[in-house]
């Protein structure tokens, strides 16, 4: 096998294409990986974990990535990141105010996709489709604009009455989803929620909250050859080693003979790879 790149795993990258085009990033190589599918790779981990923010070495990674001093400091590792509607920028108590008004005080899309089945997400507006691609989605539709990060998981909130807010990524790696009246969901949930965006939109004010109309659902297509029968987790932690050939990609998981690796999980380990 010849060495094709070495370095610090990085969140693939991805464009949205007939199919998805992907991306691994290796420090400061980034390989296509679509025209490597049907092929014998290998990735061995060093040993060495860095933090993707300030590149301390660290013993263990902390939410994807970083190191335990950056992920107590850090407002993109805050709980609220996890549960948008406990964001307390406007109480003055974010760890970082300047990130959070850029990030967090942007427009937001509230969407539903279909991964593993329907499920209700959110995102912020400069993420769409990339955030659909990183769930592994086949078809996802934008039903609402926001203001901020706040508005956006409170209306998550109300819509989690009635739809999955997760994605089941074993099946998700199974095969394509069930094809959705996705139009159709979407006039349900919204006639299910018109209460409580009523009271949203009397909270947070008329201009805040809008209804996305006239859009078409997006799908998305994945370069796969073959899915796994059976789900085999991959992982750097348990076996420094992951070889086979590659079958195809899907979200942010590489799909083997041998087994699928999520890649953004081991953002910060140093690998080799190898074709």
């Amino acid at each position: 096998m010849n060495v094709i790149a070495r370095g610090i795993v990085r969140k693939m990258r991805s464009r949205l294409g007939q199919p998805v085009s992907y991306s691994a990033r290796l420090g400061d190589n980034e390989i296509a990986l679509n025209p490597l599918i049907g092929q014998q790779l290998k990735l061995t981990f060093s040993g060495g974990i860095y933090c993707i923010h300030c590149n301390r070495k660290t013993n263990k990674s902390f939410n994807q990535g970083y190191c335990y001093p950056c992920f107590q400091k850090l407002a993109q590792c805050d709980s609220c990141i996890i549960h948008p509607e406990r964001c307390h920028l406007e109480q003055g108590t974010c760890r970082e105010p300047a990130w959070g008004e850029k990030y967090c005080m942007q427009d937001h899309i509230v969407y539903l996709a279909n991964s593993s089945g329907l499920k209700v997400g959110i995102t912020r507006a400069t993420q769409v489709p990339t955030r659909w691609i990183d769930q592994g989605a086949t078809q996802s539709l934008a039903i609402m604009r926001v203001r901020s990060r706040l508005q956006s998981g409170t209306l998550e909130m109300a819509f989690k009455q009635y739809v999955a807010d997760k994605t089941n990524w074993r099946d998700m790696l199974k095969g394509k989803a069930a094809e959705l009246d996705m139009a159709g969901e979407r006039d349900r949930l919204l006639a299910a929620c018109e209460e409580d965006i009523k009271e949203l939109t009397d909270r947070f004010g008329f201009f805040a909250i809008s209804v996305l109309k006239g859009i078409d659902p997006v799908c998305i297509d994945y370069p796969v050859q073959a899915y796994p029968e059976k789900i085999t987790s991959l992982n750097f932690d348990k076996e420094p080693v992951v070889s086979g050939t590659l079958k195809g990609i899907k979200g942010q998981y590489l799909i083997f003979d041998s087994g699928v690796i999520n890649l953004r999980r081991f953002s910060g380990y140093e690998v080799e790879l190898q074709a």
